[in-house]
């Protein structure tokens, strides 16, 4: 192996041929083929953790520091871009700890330039997104304040918004994570988010906002007592589709509620405010060209929804038949099992129609050989019997 690193060239090549049919494939490698394999392949892990190191050691460095010796915020933005797309791998998201370079990842979430605080949270979603252990370690690193702190008080608003989008992705399937970021008044922030006048951040908080109550049935009285359905009433006719659908989502679910004192689904089912706007969306809905009818389809079926939830009755889209348009409840074409179909399934279906009843009435087969000796009946009975045993094989396998 070159002194410069893996030949990956080569070991493409060296995939391509052993994997393409042309060469058929061999059970044993040699041992010099085996260990340039390994070599290279274990090259590569190692060149990663070595780069995490280094970035690591950069996160380590005082601010002051790096600025005095010429790295730009860019620079160090760069920097988390790179970090990032090594921790989208799970294993290289644990090891990050493991190498200690979490810490002074978190600690990049109170940096004093925006960009690099919002880059930070980012990596941070990236590494506990789906992934429990590192959910955990970042909670045990007290992750979750400074996150709550960008999200609920930070300037910038983009830098709130990849706050807000961590803190999603930590808490999901996160108990613990749940419990804290209601302690925190996490929710009176959510309500605070809605009222931005940033469409990306209204929807985030309006996507954690719809998992929360889905999760928590309980929490449909906190939110209504936070005065939820009225933002989420104004935000219905907001000129975003992504922003109305999650408004309404939301709505659904409180209206959905039947738990608890302060029921969110008679708050809301009393309220005239939203027969109004249903009935404006409705009316906005029907005006939709044939184009913008497909791409409103979540829309229109939440508005129905929510009508029949709170008003035990069908809406007018679906007298108009906009509900569900004519195609979408139609099953996809089935291509694959005619282009795709296992040869041995094709085989057995063949041979079952072959086999299939008939009111005609078969012939026997024609035996060719010697037949048996016709003085002998019983010798003939055990022949017939011996080939139907063998037909009866033959099918079974």
């Amino acid at each position: 192996m070159a002194k410069e690193g893996p030949n990956w060239d080569g070991l493409l090549k060296w995939s391509l041929s052993h994997a393409d049919g042309t060469n058929p494939p061999s059970r044993n490698l040699s041992e010099e083929d085996r260990r340039w394999f390994m070599e290279a392949m274990q090259a590569q892990t190692v060149d990663v953790i070595k780069r995490m190191k280094e970035i690591t050691l950069v996160m380590q460095t005082p601010e002051q520091v790096l600025e005095s010796q010429g790295v730009t915020s860019q620079d160090i933005e760069d920097m988390l871009d790179e970090l990032q797309e090594h921790v989208e791998s799970i294993d290289m998201a644990n090891d990050l700890n493991s190498i200690g370079g979490l810490v002074p990842l978190l600690g990049y979430l109170k940096n004093s330039h925006a960009n690099i605080r919002a880059k930070a949270a980012e990596v941070v979603s990236t590494i506990v997104q789906n992934n429990p252990r590192s959910q955990q370690l970042v909670m045990e690193a007290n992750g979750l304040e400074p996150l709550l702190s960008n999200f609920t008080s930070d300037p910038d608003v983009t830098a709130r918004t990849k706050a807000l989008g961590a803190i999603s992705s930590l808490i999901r399937h996160n108990k613990p994570a749940i419990a804290a970021f209601r302690l925190a008044n996490g929710y009176a922030a959510l309500r605070d988010a809605l009222s931005s006048e940033s469409v990306k951040f209204q929807r985030k908080a309006l996507n954690l906002i719809h998992y929360l109550l889905h999760e928590n049935r309980s929490d449909c009285n906190v939110v209504t007592e936070l005065g939820f359905p009225r933002v989420m009433m104004h935000l219905a006719s907001s000129d975003d589709g992504e922003v109305r659908e999650g408004a309404l989502r939301g709505l659904l679910e409180l209206a959905q509620d039947k738990t608890g004192d302060v029921a969110g689904s008679s708050s809301i089912e009393e309220n005239e405010k939203l027969k109004q706007i249903l009935q404006e969306r409705i009316k906005g809905i029907s005006s939709m060209s044939p184009e913008d009818l497909g791409a409103a389809k979540e829309e229109r079926q939440l508005v129905d929804s929510l009508w029949n939830t709170c008003y035990n009755e069908p809406s007018s889209l679906r007298e108009k038949g906009l509900v569900v348009l004519p195609g979408e409840d139609a099953l996809p074409p089935d291509v694959a099992s005619k282009h795709f179909e296992p040869p041995l399934r094709a085989w057995a279906a063949n041979r079952n129609e072959d086999t299939k009843p008939s009111n005609e009435k078969k012939q026997a087969p024609l035996l060719l050989g010697l037949g048996p000796p016709t003085q002998d009946p019983p010798a003939q009975n055990s022949f017939s019997g011996t080939m139907s045993g063998e037909e009866n094989r033959d099918t079974s396998a």
